[in-house]
């Protein structure tokens, strides 16, 4: 046994040393934790953010003034003040998301007690900011609403809801977009290194170096794994600390070591995919062709775009056979709510099991391409 992991061990620094001249390769890792993650946590916003908005005022009144005034930034842009016949043509060529139409005396009504209606006008391709947009002008229309009754003391309020936000108070899009965006190029890049790294021993001709040495499969596939590995995981957590955290500022209260040990099992897993993969395709044209719908679809199924709860329930048990959905709750439960091992011991659990499946398979299959290429 001692010689076995010795033996891995040997041959992972050879696939070290392999990656450190394949500058290709390791660009592609630095880019993806350091300037990828950072351009898509600014570039993709959840949230509303300088939202074009414009609004007919027809009342001219004191009420619909404030309405206008509440509308700020960041959230959106300085309202635009148009004419009704100007409505349509803005929206159509696109120059306004939000149109708000007050109707004529919307104030007096309004104090009158006769429940007048407001107008808004939303550009539904801009599905993100539409949704939540829409949602935002109809919280501030409210508020200045009762603002303007209460002060006139039409309104006595017997009971004031208030809102929460736990984990994310402001709700930064920023604080999602990152972490998950680190978890992605984690999935990604561990089945696209250790892939190739076993495609381009097959078309450098270096896979018949290994067979006619005292090397078992095994040995061959392990060593492919740590080292490929242990590369994803020390980019992930410097990105983690350096990216995520002092450039971007974003807060992780939980346990930085517990998401290591918990991503070192993931990669035991996703690297096993890789290798199994590899041993289906030819060349690495093939294999990009099998590893892009893979990771796609374990990337946007796993919860980490969307939550796993709003999708089908049969969708939601394939998707328990993927890594990547326990990965990315078992790092949603860490680095957004500061979980311990004791609420996220059994996603670690189901990544250590399918991860055995995976590597049970991945060495059968590279056993029988090895025994077929000798």
């Amino acid at each position: 046994m001692s010689r076995w992991f010795a033996n891995v061990f040997r041959l992972g620094l050879k696939e070290l040393a392999s990656l450190r001249r394949d500058t290709v390769m390791t660009v592609l890792v630095v880019y993806a934790f350091s300037v990828a993650v950072y351009s898509v946590a600014n570039g993709t916003r959840m949230d509303v953010h300088n939202a074009s908005i414009a609004v007919v005022d027809l009342d001219r009144s004191m009420l619909s003034a404030r309405i206008r005034d509440a509308l700020r930034p960041p959230f959106f842009r300085t309202p635009v003040l148009i004419d009704g016949s100007e409505l349509d043509a803005g929206m159509d060529r696109g120059a306004y998301t939000f149109v708000i139409q007050v109707p004529p005396r919307f104030e007096a009504d309004l104090l009158a007690g006769r429940k007048p209606s407001l107008q808004i006008n939303v550009d539904a391709t801009a599905m993100t900011q539409a949704l939540t947009g829409a949602s935002y002008i109809q919280s501030i229309v409210a508020q200045e609403c009762a603002a303007a009754l209460g002060m006139d003391g039409l309104l006595t309020a017997a009971l004031e809801p208030t809102s929460r936000a736990l984990f994310n108070p402001n709700l930064e899009g920023v604080w999602f977009t990152a972490v998950m965006q680190v978890i992605e190029n984690v999935t990604i890049l561990s089945i696209v290194l250790v892939g190739a790294a076993v495609v381009r021993e097959r078309e450098h001709g270096t896979i018949e170096h290994l067979l006619v040495m005292p090397l078992r499969p095994s040995e061959i596939a392990a060593a492919k794994i740590w080292a490929n590995g242990a590369v994803i995981l020390l980019a992930a957590v410097l990105s983690l600390h350096l990216v995520v955290r002092l450039a971007l500022g974003v807060p992780i209260p939980g346990s930085t070591a517990l998401f290591t040990a918990g991503a070192t099992i993931y990669l035991f897993a996703v690297t096993s995919l890789g290798v199994l993969i590899a041993t289906v395709a030819r060349s690495m044209p093939q294999l990009g062709l099998l590893a892009i719908p893979i990771f796609v679809v374990m990337n946007l199924l796993s919860g980490a775009t969307t939550p796993l709860e709003t999708m089908p329930q049969a969708l939601q048990w394939i998707m328990q056979l993927s890594p990547s959905t326990h990965f990315v709750a078992f790092a949603q439960a860490i680095l957004y709510r500061g979980a311990g091992i004791d609420i996220v011991w059994p996603q670690m659990l189901l990544m250590a099991g399918i991860g055995a499946l995976f590597l049970g398979v991945a060495l059968a299959r590279f056993r029988s391409m090895l025994e077929a290429q000798s």
